[in-house]
C-alpha cells in the first residue's frame, strides 16, 4: 500500500476508535443501564425474602427470646443465678454427658464414613454409587421415635438381633453391652451420622486427582505413602469440617434419646425437656433458658471452627 492511502486508512481508523473510547451520552442505553443492576439486586433480595423471614422467625427470634430469659428472673429483672445454676450439680454433668456422647458418636461417625466415602469415590460402578447415595441420604433423615423402636426391636433385651446372637451362644448384654446406656446411644446416633459423613465427604474425596497419585508412583512411592503425605492433608480441614457438623447434629439430638432411656442418661437436651414441662423448683423457671444458652455457645463455637475450616478446605476442591 502507498504511503498515501495508509495516510487516509489510519485516521479513518483511529477516528473510530476514538469514537469507540468515547463515554455514551446521556442517551437511551445510558439512561436504562444504570438501572439493571439495582434491578437484578432487587429480585435477588425478593429471592431470599422467604428464607430471611424463615431465619427471623424460628432461629433469631427464638435465640433472642432464649438469651434474654436466660438473665431475668421470675419477676422480669436481671440476674446471674440461672446460668450459674446451669453449670452446677445436675446440669454440669448433663453438659459432660451431652459432649462426651457427641464427641464419640461423631469421631466413630466420620472415621467409618470417610472409609465408605474413599471406596464410594473408587468404584468404577455409578449403579452402586447412587445406590448408596440415596441410602445414605434417607438414613441421615431417620431418627426420633421411629428409630428408637427400631433398635429397641432389634437390639434391645429381646430384640431379634440380641435373640439371634444369644441362640448362637453369645449374648451382649451379658457380656456389658445395653442399648439404654452411653455406649448404646453411640451405636444408636451412628445410624443417622455416618450416612451423613458420606454425603458429607463425598464431594472432598472425588476433589482428589487421580493426576497426584498416578505421579506420585511414577516417582516410586507407595500408595501409603501418598496418602500419608498427599490424601490425609488435602483431606484434613474437610475431615475436621464434617467432625463439627456431625458433632452439633448429635449435640442437638433429643427425641431418640429420650425414648430410649426416658431420661435415665442426663444429656442437655432431655433436661431442657424436663424442664419445660414444668420439673422445675420455684425460682427457677428460666434456667432451662440458661441451658439453652450454654447449647447455643457450644454450637457457635462448633460452626465458627466449621467455617474456618471450609474455607481451607475449599481451597483443594476449585
Amino acid at each position: 500500500m502507498t504511503g498515501a492511502g495508509l495516510s487516509a486508512v489510519v485516521p479513518i481508523t483511529s477516528g473510530k476508535a476514538e469514537r469507540a473510547r468515547r463515554p455514551a451520552g446521556p442517551g437511551k442505553h445510558s439512561r436504562t443501564g444504570g438501572h439493571r443492576p439495582r434491578g437484578r439486586r432487587v429480585r435477588r433480595a425478593a429471592g431470599l425474602a422467604p428464607f430471611l423471614a424463615y431465619l427471623a422467625v424460628f432461629l433469631v427470634v427464638p435465640s433472642v427470646s432464649v438469651v434474654s430469659s436466660a438473665f431475668e428472673t421470675v419477676n422480669g429483672g436481671f440476674t446471674w443465678s440461672n446460668v450459674s445454676a446451669a453449670l452446677q450439680g445436675t446440669y454440669l454433668v448433663s453438659f459432660e454427658k451431652s459432649l462426651e456422647l457427641s464427641a464419640l458418636s461423631a469421631v466413630v461417625s466420620a472415621v467409618l464414613g470417610t472409609v465408605v466415602a474413599v471406596a464410594l469415590a473408587s468404584t468404577t460402578s455409578a449403579t452402586a454409587r447412587r445406590v448408596v447415595t440415596s441410602a445414605s441420604a434417607v438414613f441421615a433423615n431417620t431418627g426420633g421415635l421411629p428409630l428408637a423402636f427400631a433398635f429397641i426391636a432389634s437390639l434391645g433385651n429381646f430384640g431379634i438381633v440380641t435373640k439371634v446372637l444369644a441362640a448362637m451362644g453369645w449374648n451382649p448384654y451379658d457380656h456389658g453391652f445395653s442399648l439404654y446406656t452411653l455406649t448404646g446411644l453411640v451405636v444408636v446416633y451412628c445410624y443417622f451420622l455416618l450416612p451423613l459423613m458420606v454425603l458429607v465427604m463425598l464431594p472432598a474425596v472425588d476433589g482428589l486427582r487421580r493426576e497426584w497419585f498416578e505421579a506420585a508412583s511414577l516417582l516410586g512411592a507407595r500408595r501409603g505413602d501418598v496418602w500419608r503425605h498427599v490424601g490425609v492433608p488435602v483431606l484434613a480441614p474437610a475431615f475436621l469440617a464434617a467432625l463439627m457438623v456431625l458433632f452439633t447434629d448429635a449435640f442437638a439430638a433429643y427425641a431418640t434419646a429420650e425414648a430410649l432411656t426416658n431420661g435415665a442418661i442426663p444429656i442437655v437436651p432431655i433436661q431442657i425437656g424436663t424442664l419445660i414441662q414444668g420439673n422445675v423448683l420455684a425460682g427457677q423457671q428460666n434456667v432451662g433458658d440458661a441451658l439453652g444458652l450454654g447449647m447455643i455457645v457450644v454450637v457457635a463455637c462448633a460452626a465458627l471452627l466449621y467455617a474456618r475450616l471450609q474455607r481451607r478446605a475449599a481451597r483443594w476442591q476449585r
